[in-house]
């Protein structure tokens, strides 16, 4: 079922790896912009009305996953809920991707990433000395909580077939996804060493969250930035080496109170030179030290270029390749546009899931379905 960003995204990690994923479109609106369609195809159908259920209906008694991304209770109203949809395939994975998910009190309360990152605890940790919580743009709770948690749940209910014959209806909550993916954080928290080696009393004071003067970016003369991750002692000293001081002059790297001095000392240095005189620099000592690549530069940097972490689509457009990589597999992705034209596809799965040319015709004609039709550019 068509959606934002999580569900767009989980859908198109199955694309990637080989999975038919169709996109369900409504027929009166076009979707919202989706920038996530890649290897998908289209169809649209009227939910509204009975026949279109009853067409969403026969196309899921061969379908193996049925992904929607609605509030609680919005499917059930449309008689297409997990109950209805599991007695008409029994081998169906119903697929449930929300905010706050299936039950309780906040099921059908709207919200967006920085909610579900705010209410799962994640967001309290993320932000510098002295400042509110920064989100993450909406990479925590879209996309990690949300659209991989999902195709992780998905995949799981599909090796449980595989056992069983059954299907599964996966509860896939963003505030739940979230909460699963900060486990280091919350368990580091209570550990009886970690919690006083990684952290303090305050955001922004501690080992990885911009505290220390060893693990945070630093601006170059030229405005651009680096990436300082030099937590362990043995890659400090090449740090400290790479900026000319003298490690028997500093204060220990884990004496916090010199940290708030240490950084300073750290930003002026840096900013004394230009981003790529720090990497030639680093490029020979072992610091943990690299350059902060912007989207233009990613892509073309040879340890990205040398490993095809990025393609070109069909729009030239440059973006990152599918990942994890299978040995001994070559990963084909679909060169289609970003854009997906809303009911692209649809008389051409209608046919291929034993609909007739007539019924397709009756459908169309009497509003349940939509195809749409391209003027030739000749």
């Amino acid at each position: 079922m068509a959606g934002l960003a999580p569900a767009p995204f989980c859908g198109m990690l199955l694309a990637d790896f080989g999975a038919s994923v169709i996109r369900v479109d409504r027929t009166e609106v076009p979707p919202a912009a989706d920038c996530l369609a890649r290897g998908k195809r289209s169809i649209s159908i009227n939910l509204k009305t009975e026949q279109g259920t009853d067409v969403l209906k026969r196309l899921c008694t061969k379908a193996d996953v049925l992904l929607e991304p609605f509030r609680s209770g919005v499917m059930e109203s449309l008689d297409l809920g997990p109950t209805t949809m599991l007695n008409i395939n029994p081998k169906l994975i119903y697929a449930r991707l929300t905010g706050y998910g299936q039950e309780g009190k906040w099921k059908k309360t709207s919200g967006h990433d920085i909610n579900y990152a705010a209410m799962s605890g994640a967001l309290s940790f993320l932000g510098r000395r002295e400042h509110r919580p920064t989100p993450p743009i909406n990479l925590l709770a879209d996309f990690a909580g949300g659209g991989i948690t999902c195709a992780y749940g998905i995949l799981l209910a599909l090796l449980e077939r595989h056992k069983t014959g059954k299907g599964q209806v996966i509860d896939c909550a963003m505030v739940d996804g979230t909460a699963y993916a900060s486990t280091f954080l919350f368990a580091s928290k209570a550990h009886p060493i970690l919690r006083n080696s990684v952290w303090g009393d305050k955001r922004g004071e501690n080992l990885l969250d911009s505290g220390a003067p060893f693990y945070d970016c630093y601006q170059t003369s030229d405005g651009k930035f680096m990436a300082v991750g030099a937590i362990e002692p043995k890659f400090y000293s090449y740090l400290l080496q790479g900026l000319e001081l003298d490690i028997n002059q500093q204060p220990s790297q884990y004496d916090r109170k010199f940290w708030p001095e240490m950084k300073q000392k750290f930003t002026q240095i840096f900013a004394s030179r230009t981003r790529d005189e720090w990497c030639t620099i680093f490029q020979n000592l072992d610091a943990c030290v690299t350059p902060v690549l912007d989207v233009e530069e990613a892509g073309n940097h040879n340890i990205n270029s040398d490993r095809n972490v990025f393609f070109t689509d069909a729009d030239g457009v440059q973006l990152p390749s599918p990942a994890p990589r299978l040995h001994g597999k070559v990963n084909k992705l679909q060169q289609t546009k970003q854009d997906l034209v809303y009911g692209k596809h649809t008389e051409e799965i209608l046919l291929e899931n034993d609909f007739n040319s007539k019924e397709i015709k009756e459908l169309i004609q009497n509003d349940i379905i939509k195809q749409a039709h391209f003027k030739s550019s000749l």
